[in-house]
């Protein structure tokens, strides 16, 4: 059971779950929660009670649930897709800057035709 397993020991081994699935590899522990992550490039972190380990083998933590379950102990966005989201963000922000601008600059070429028309 959880209760026998050196938490220390646990950092930096393989996290799997009751159906041997690959859930990536322990990196901290913070409080009652085991933090795992998963994946090289497209990294995500999940937020793992220690009650849910099943086994440790010295080379693998075991938890008692499967991948199906696993994204509900996700933490937010990794920091790859914060990334992007912020760089999407800036885009728009850019686009509606310009859009802003030329219909400022549009207002006042009209306003000046006017009255460039009355004189």
């Amino acid at each position: 059971m959880s209760s026998n397993i050196d938490w220390n020991d646990v950092i930096k081994k393989e996290a799997r779950g009751i159906n041997n699935e690959d859930f990536g590899e322990v990196q901290d522990i913070q409080g009652q929660y085991l933090v795992v992550q998963e994946g090289i490039l497209n990294k995500a972190k999940f937020y793992i009670p220690k009650d849910l380990a099943k086994s440790y083998d010295g080379t693998v933590l075991k938890f008692k649930f499967s991948e199906k379950e696993l994204s509900k102990y996700q933490y937010g966005l990794s920091f790859e897709d914060s990334e992007i989201e912020a760089k999407k963000m800036q885009e728009e922000i850019t686009v509606q800057d310009a859009d802003f601008k030329n219909k400022t600059k549009a207002v006042k070429n009209k306003k000046e035709e006017i009255n460039e028309s009355h004189n």
